[in-house]
C-alpha cells in the first residue's frame, strides 16, 4: 500500500504540470481563434456595418444550417514580408469551409472587406484552391461570396497567377458540380472572370458592382460619363450584359434566393436533382388554359401564366428575368420533380428569337443538361428576328447555339406547342425532328413554313399581281392557308408531334411523360468535345 500511495505521489505533479501546460496552449489558441474571428480592424467593421452590409461571417452563418459550418485555414496568414504588408491578420481576408444548405453539403468561401479590401493575395487564393479541390473531390456545390477589391496590388504578379488558379479550377469543376457566385460588393477587374464562368452569378441592387475598368479609367480612355451603377450594377448587368442571373432587393433576399437555388440543383453530375414530395394533384385539369389564348393569333399572352399553371403550385423561380425578356426559363417542380422550363414570351417582341434570346436559351438548357434536369419547352414562336442589325451581330452563329445546345442534350425533353411555331425556329425550339422525346401540341398549335400573310406574298406572288382585285384574292388565299396549316393536325399525321391534347389535359400529359423519361439512357458520340459555335 505504502509503494502504491508512493508511486501515486510522485505522478501527481507531473500530471499536474502537463494539464497546466496543456491549458496554457488551449488558451493561446483560443486567443488566436478569436483574433481571427476579428481580423478586421473596428473601424473597418463599423465603415462595412454602415454601408448596411452584413459581414463576411454573418453571411455565412445567415446561409448555412445553424452550427454546420466548419471552417478551414482559420489560422492562416499572408508570407509577403517583402511587399511591405508588415499586419499579417489570421484567416488572410476570406473565410472558407463547408457547412448544410437544408441538410445538403455545400463548401462556401466568403471574402471579408474588413481585411486587406478582400484583395486577392497567394494565401488568400491557395485557401480556395483547396476547398474547390475539396468540393470536386467529394462532389458537392461551392457557393463563392465575392465582395472584395480584386488584386492584392502589393504581391504583384503572384496574385494575378493566383487568380488563374481560381480560374483553372472553375472550369475543372464546370458541369460537374454547381457553381455559384454571389457578388455583395465590389468584383472589378480579373476578379469578375471567375464569377462569369460559374453556372449562376446573384447580385444585390445598390451594392453589389461588377466591371472590368471602372467610372475614372472609362472616363479617362473613352470620355464617357458613368456612374459606378450605370456601369456595373445590378440591374445593369441584369437586363443588359446579361451577366447577372439573379438580383434582390437586399443581401438577406439574396442568400434566400440562393438557398431556394440549391433546391432544385443535384450535388453533382452524377446525381439526380433532388424531388420533393409531391404537393399539388398531378392528375390536376389546368382549365384556365383553354381561355388563355387571345381570338386574334397577332395578340399577345403571358407564357409565364401557362407555365405557372402546368407547375406544382403555380411556382416558378425565373432565369434571367430581365435579360433577353423575348423568351423565359426558369426551374420548377411536376408532381415534386425539379424540371427546367423554356417558353417564348408573346408579350415581349411576340415571343421572337433573337441574339440574346437564343444565348440566354442556350446557356439554361445546357446547364440543365449538365445537371440531369429534365427540360420541358413551351412553344409560341413567330421565328427569328429580321433585321440588318441582327444578321450583322450574327443572328445566325447565336440562333445555332441554341440549336446545338437542344442537340446535345441527353436529358428528358418535352415540347408543347401552344400557337405559332414557324420556320427554323419551330425547329430550334426542341422540336421532335432535333430528338425531343415528346412532342404535345393544343389545337390552336400553326406549324408552318412561315405566317399566313408573308406566305401567300411569296406562293401566290405572280396571281395577286394579275388578279382584278388582289386585296379580295389576298383574304382568299390567306382564308385558304390558315385553313390548311394553321393547325396541328398536318404535323400530327406525319409523326412531328405526339398527340393534339386538350390545353387542360398538359399537366397530365406533362408529367405522365415525365415519369415514363425517368429511365431514359442516352449517350453521346465519344469525343473530346463538341465545337459549339461561340
Amino acid at each position: 500500500m505504502g509503494a502504491t500511495g508512493s508511486v501515486g505521489s510522485s505522478v501527481s505533479p507531473v500530471t499536474d504540470t502537463t494539464a497546466a501546460s496543456m491549458q496554457d496552449k488551449i488558451d493561446d489558441l483560443r486567443d488566436r481563434q478569436e483574433q481571427a474571428r476579428n481580423a478586421g480592424s473596428p473601424r473597418s467593421v463599423e465603415r462595412h456595418k454602415g454601408k448596411g452590409k452584413l459581414l463576411a461571417r454573418e453571411r455565412i452563418e445567415y446561409l448555412c444550417d445553424p452550427g454546420s459550418f466548419h471552417e478551414l485555414d482559420m489560422l492562416a496568414r499572408h508570407r509577403a514580408h517583402a511587399a511591405g504588408l508588415e499586419e499579417r491578420p489570421y484567416t488572410d481576408g476570406v473565410i472558407t469551409g463547408w457547412g448544410t444548405i437544408e441538410g445538403r453539403k455545400v463548401f462556401l468561401f466568403s471574402q471579408d472587406f474588413t481585411v486587406f479590401g478582400g484583395a486577392l493575395g497567394e494565401v488568400f487564393a491557395e485557401k480556395i484552391h483547396k476547398l474547390m479541390d475539396l468540393a470536386l473531390k467529394v462532389g458537392a456545390p461551392v457557393v463563392g461570396l465575392n465582395d472584395g477589391a480584386g488584386a492584392r496590388i502589393q504581391e504583384g504578379v503572384v496574385s494575378l497567377a493566383s487568380y488563374g488558379g481560381i480560374f483553372h479550377r472553375n472550369v475543372q469543376a464546370s458541369g460537374v458540380i454547381p457553381q455559384i457566385s454571389v457578388i455583395l460588393g465590389p468584383c472589378a477587374g480579373g476578379a469578375v472572370y471567375s464569377p462569369a464562368m460559374t453556372d449562376f452569378i446573384f447580385m444585390v441592387r445598390e451594392s453589389s458592382h461588377m466591371f472590368i475598368t471602372g467610372p475614372d479609367v472609362v472616363k479617362t480612355v473613352t470620355g464617357e460619363d458613368v456612374t459606378l451603377e450605370e456601369l456595373g450594377g445590378a440591374m445593369s448587368h441584369a437586363s443588359k450584359s446579361g451577366v447577372a442571373t439573379f438580383v434582390s432587393a437586399d443581401e438577406q433576399a439574396c442568400l434566400d434566393d440562393v438557398r431556394f437555388l440549391l433546391s432544385f440543383l443535384p450535388q453533382n453530375n452524377l446525381e439526380e436533382p433532388p424531388a420533393e414530395d409531391p404537393s399539388d394533384d398531378a392528375e390536376r385539369s389546368c382549365d384556365m388554359l383553354r381561355d388563355i389564348l387571345p381570338v386574334s393569333p397577332n395578340q399577345p399572352y403571358d407564357m409565364k401564366k401557362v407555365i405557372r399553371e402546368v407547375c406544382d403550385n403555380g411556382e416558378y423561380f425565373e432565369y434571367f428575368q430581365h435579360w433577353a425578356t423575348s423568351i423565359t426559363c426558369g426551374f420548377a417542380r411536376l408532381d415534386g420533380m425539379t424540371v427546367g422550363v423554356v417558353g417564348n414570351q408573346p408579350m415581349a417582341f411576340a415571343g421572337v428569337l433573337d441574339i440574346e434570346s437564343s444565348e440566354k436559351a442556350a446557356r439554361f438548357v445546357r446547364t440543365c443538361d449538365a445537371f440531369n434536369i429534365p427540360l420541358v419547352t413551351f412553344v409560341d414562336v413567330p421565328g427569328f428576328l429580321p433585321g440588318v442589325n441582327q444578321e450583322h451581330e450574327g443572328i445566325i452563329r447565336h440562333g445555332a447555339k441554341l440549336l446545338y445546345a437542344f442537340c446535345e442534350a441527353t436529358v428528358p425533353r418535352i415540347q408543347i406547342i401552344t400557337r405559332k411555331a414557324y420556320g427554323g425556329a419551330y425547329v430550334v425550339m426542341n422540336s421532335k425532328s432535333i430528338g425531343a422525346d415528346l412532342a404535345y401540341a393544343w389545337p390552336t398549335a400553326e406549324l408552318a413554313v412561315m405566317g399566313p400573310q408573308g406566305a401567300v406574298e411569296i406562293v401566290y406572288k405572280r396571281e395577286l399581281q394579275q388578279a382584278a382585285d388582289p386585296v379580295a384574292r389576298r383574304s382568299e388565299l390567306v382564308a385558304e392557308y390558315t385553313e390548311k396549316y394553321a393547325n396541328p393536325y398536318a404535323a400530327a399525321e406525319r409523326g412531328y408531334v405526339d398527340d393534339v391534347i386538350d390545353p387542360a389535359d398538359t399537366r397530365k400529359k406533362v408529367i405522365a411523360g415525365l415519369r415514363m423519361l425517368q429511365t431514359k439512357r442516352e449517350e453521346l458520340p465519344r469525343r473530346k468535345h463538341g465545337n459549339m459555335p461561340l
